[in-house]
């Protein structure tokens, strides 16, 4: 518990009221409440004290599904039966080095913090580690639009080269490739026309329940090989039925607007064919340069 101690700025931004689940919950159960609040991240607690263990993000949850090593989980423990394995307690892939912020800092520090670390969120601890708040990409992006004056284009601070996928990509596949290159979105193309945008968070909604109805022999497998359409085409797990497309000489203010207005945390790039993608972390490196 906070005592008599001064709060820092980034107490301002932060979300107080953090949800948290304690280590021994089940992965399923952290899939449910990414789900359940729309979170990408749930920070891991011990349930009387609040003290932080650990965090679990929906990369770790990929990871765990098939696109890396925490998916010998899956295959080694449970012998590839995803049904067994989502009930193992959540400890057993959840980051246990965490990034954290302390309450009294500012959140000029914290937004330092996440960019050094590459995080899109941090939890924020008490003298005695307990959670008190939490603070995102999202809050600060917010934060800084909210105070400055900026101008600029889209096509300058944009990400070029953008990774995607066929529609024929397999689940399993496309989680490998998420994973490997740690971003949190795929767009899909097909003869250069954008048909749509695979996000973690949209898998691990797939993941948490309507997977499991093609789980015909409890395999993994059953489910990882079908097509990304099979995901795509599923209006109950979409978590952006259309995906924000901006155009490349579109303001970063409008975008930003957008981007709020929407709740979505990117923009594809699109003139005549997908040229790129503008994320929550992309503006907020542009943002953090304004003054405010």
């Amino acid at each position: 518990m906070v005592k008599n101690s001064r709060f820092g700025s980034v107490m301002d931004l932060a979300s107080t009221n953090v949800i948290t689940i304690p280590p021994t919950s089940t992965i399923m159960t952290s899939m449910k409440t990414m789900v359940k609040y729309s979170f990408r991240r749930v920070p891991i607690a011990d349930a009387g004290t609040k003290r932080l263990e650990g965090i679990v993000t929906s990369m770790d949850i990929l990871d765990f599904l098939g696109g890396g090593d925490r998916h010998r989980l899956v295959k080694d423990k449970y012998m590839g039966n995803l049904i067994a394995a989502v009930n193992e307690e959540v400890r057993e892939i959840m980051e246990k080095n965490v990034m954290s912020v302390h309450y009294s800092s500012s959140w000029e520090d914290a937004l330092e913090l996440m960019l050094q670390h590459n995080v899109g969120g941090a939890p924020i601890v008490d003298d005695e580690d307990s959670i008190v708040g939490i603070i995102t990409e999202r809050d600060i992006m917010v934060f800084l639009a909210s105070r400055a004056r900026y101008d600029g284009r889209v096509k300058d601070f944009m990400t070029r080269g953008v990774i995607t996928a066929e529609p024929e990509t397999s689940i399993e596949d496309a989680i490998k490739l998420m994973v490997s290159k740690r971003f949190r979105r795929l767009p899909v193309v097909k003869d250069g026309i954008l048909l749509g945008l695979l996000t973690s968070s949209t898998l691990v909604h797939y993941f948490s329940g309507e997977a499991f109805k093609k789980l015909i022999t409890g395999n993994a497998e059953d489910v990882l090989s079908q097509p990304i359409t099979t995901i795509l085409n599923n209006e109950k797990v979409l978590k952006y039925r259309e995906p924000l497309v901006v155009h490349p000489e579109d303001s970063v203010t409008d975008v930003v607007r957008k981007m709020i207005e929407k709740n979505q945390a990117a923009a594809l790039v699109v003139k005549d064919t997908l040229e790129g993608i503008i994320t929550e972390r992309d503006l907020m490196k542009f943002l953090c340069t304004v003054k405010c």
